[in-house]
């Protein structure tokens, strides 16, 4: 049996990472400019990573398929960042912030993981001022907080509902900075098709141009995937429409594990679907709980009639509306994590207290904050916000409270990596979203960014010389060996196969398809008899897909529903792993919720004697099933508790 290594440090837990960077091996500054790192991803992991790593001395292989790192998808992300800084003098500490991401991520991360996040957290924060990001500030020119869900302490640094935005300019800005220097090499409208092992370790990829549709080849002595989550295997998601897994599906099948893919996250305050034609979903930054207030009416027929347009939701009395969150978890109110909010929004609907035409929706209504803190503070606090919703609804928000439903934002599974971020493939790292590290089975709101920033700026470049220093001998490789020959020749044949079905059906029509067997089965509530009729039904999707698919226009060239065509055929196999990985996972925990597992009150009910570990898949090859591998999750300095929001 593999035995999976985290190489996780000795020590006491406050201790583990700064032990390791005492005793890490280093690279000499001369010794850097002969090592080159590709970087796949300019979003907030690869963007700062890729400066960094170029700071330092190594030369940098940079790439995105955007036409510019500017339009990673890094820039959505609204609400804010967390950090430890206890600048509102609330309680918090670096204790506090891990253990409610340990607690948040309902007792599936790893301890030292989730420590070393908390512990480089305010280095982001002055790292990000230091580049000009404008966080919000309080009238003394202190760096302004807001609390978040799942803590009790405001320690979310935002810039407004743009943080994502301003912190990617920030890194876009020294990114740029090494660009300039010649140390950075980016490129752009550039998409991994495949990754290159010699030698049994990563040494290079392959690379579609999206402009020209030509393959091309590149080496270095290590491979960094920060290429983001795989949530739009759902099709219909908060995530770009570009957001894909391949990057990260392509090493799974190059020996690299897949961990946890069960774990995705819904996100409770997006903005309902209001058409089959829809190919997005918006979401409404998660700070809008912190003075909106969310419910439903108390009365059925009022939601009946409000479903069939005849009662206006202002027209509820006080005391017709059931504040649900508030009722359910006094302690914490709006202000549970996701799982919890987005399971008890799905609990109401369900149950006939829905709203809007389609009865898949619940009030987040400010009247009670503007009232007390008036028009003018809500609306710096939440301006932009409020007015993207008047945008896309054709509502005012002011006047009337948003609708708001889940839906699919972020995946906590990704590529295993150990405690230096490296893969089960030496040489071969993730950062980010695209790996599994740091979350569990759900995370905390404002804690991507902290995340991505982390990995990017803090972490990655004292571990990757870990690996790197035994490297400065390896001279650099040559594209035309036979490893990089083969693995073009595979992404040819692939693509020729896609271009010659010649079927009936759009890459959009399937994956429309598939998103809908995913909501349904593997999506916010999951069960045994769903998750294999899951399989089946993707299976017989996947025949369709090799069998009717159409992709019009030239391999050769710009060609749009090719690329798409590639994502998803990679889309329709991670599906496949997540029912399995559901199936297996008999229990309930953070975003994963089997229907089978929950308490009296509906809460998640976990398996901790039997199932606290980590899922590591490895791939075994086209139409055999995956190996499951275990990576048990001992926790020294945290006890496990059902989780409790009530007090």
């Amino acid at each position: 049996m593999t035995q999976i290594n985290s190489k996780i440090p000795g020590g006491p837990l406050a201790e583990k990472w700064k032990n390791y960077k005492d005793h890490q091996k280093l690279v000499n500054p001369a010794n850097k400019r002969r090592l080159d790192i590709i970087v796949v991803g300019t979003g907030l992991a690869g963007a700062s990573a890729a400066a960094s790593l170029a700071e330092m001395g190594f030369n940098v292989l940079n790439f995105c398929i955007q036409d510019s790192p500017r339009r990673a998808h890094s820039i959505a992300a609204q609400g804010g960042i967390n950090a430890a800084k206890n600048y509102q003098n609330d309680g918090d500490s670096i204790y506090r912030l891990f253990y409610d991401t340990i607690k948040g991520g309902d007792y599936r991360a790893r301890e030292a993981n989730v420590y070393r996040l908390a512990e480089v957290s305010n280095s982001i924060i002055d790292q990000c001022v230091a580049q000009g990001v404008p966080f919000a500030r309080e009238y003394g020119g202190l760096l302004d907080n807001r609390s978040f869900g799942g803590a009790q302490v405001s320690r979310t640094f935002y810039a407004r509902g743009q943080t994502g935005q301003q912190l990617l300019l920030g890194a876009y800005s020294a990114l740029s900075r090494q660009i300039g220097l010649g140390k950075v090499k980016l490129y752009k409208r550039h998409e991994m098709v495949d990754v290159v092992k010699i030698d049994g370790r990563a040494r290079g990829i392959i690379a579609r141009n999206l402009t020209t549709g030509r393959l091309e080849r590149f080496a270095a002595h290590a491979v960094v995937v920060a290429t983001g989550g795989y949530v739009n295997t759902f099709f219909l998601s908060t995530n770009a429409m570009a957001s894909n897994g391949s990057a990260a599906w392509q090493c799974y099948k190059k020996g690299a594990y897949f961990a946890n893919p069960c774990y995705v996250q819904i996100h409770p305050t997006c903005i309902p679907v209001h058409g089959e034609f829809q190919s997005k979903l918006t979401l409404m930054s998660e700070s809008l709980r912190n003075d909106g207030r969310i419910w439903v009416p108390k009365k059925k027929e009022d939601a009946e009639a409000i479903r069939a347009g005849k009662l206006k939701p202002t027209q509820i009395k006080e005391e017709d509306r059931d504040y649900y969150l508030e009722r359910r978890y006094p302690a914490f109110g709006n202000l549970v994590p996701r799982d919890v909010a987005s399971r008890a929004a799905k609990e109401r609907c369900d149950a006939g207290y829905g709203v809007g035409s389609t009865g898949l929706a619940v009030y987040l209504d400010f009247a009670d904050a503007i009232h007390r803190l008036g028009k003018t503070v809500v609306e710096q606090r939440y301006g932009n916000l409020f007015q993207m919703y008047e945008k896309i609804v054709d509502d005012n928000p002011y006047e009337t409270p948003m609708m708001i439903f889940p839906a699919l934002h972020y995946a906590m599974g990704g590529l295993w990596v150990d405690y230096e971020l490296m893969t089960s493939v030496p040489g071969l790292f993730a950062i980010g979203e695209a790996n599994f590290s740091d979350h569990g089975a759900n995370r905390l709101g404002a804690s991507a960014l902290m995340q991505g920033l982390a990995d990017g700026y803090f972490v990655l470049p004292y571990t990757i010389q870990n690996y790197l220093a035994d490297q400065i001998q390896v001279p650099r490789f040559s594209t035309n060996l036979p490893e990089f020959a083969e693995a073009e020749k595979e992404i040819q044949e692939r693509i020729h196969r896609l271009m010659n079905i010649r079927g009936q059906r759009s890459v959009d029509s399937l994956h429309k398809e598939l998103g809908h067997i995913m909501w349904e089965h593997i999506g916010m509530g999951r069960n045994a008899a769903g998750l294999k009729e899951a399989i089946q039904l993707l299976k017989a999707l996947k025949k369709e897909f090799w069998s009717n698919l159409r992709i019009p226009g030239r391999a050769d060239d710009l060609n749009i529903e090719l690329e798409k065509a590639l994502r998803l055929a990679d889309f329709i196999e991670i599906g496949e792993l997540m029912a399995h990985d559901s199936l297996d996972r008999a229990e309930s925990c953070g975003g994963h919720f089997r229907e089978e597992y929950q308490t009296p009150e509906g809460e998640a009910l976990r398996q901790d004697d039997t199932l606290s570990y980590v899922s590591c898949w490895e791939y075994r090859g086209e139409g055999k099933d995956p190996l499951m591998l275990k990576e048990p999750l001992d926790y020294e300095f945290v006890v496990r508790q059902q989780r409790n929001y009530k007090n």
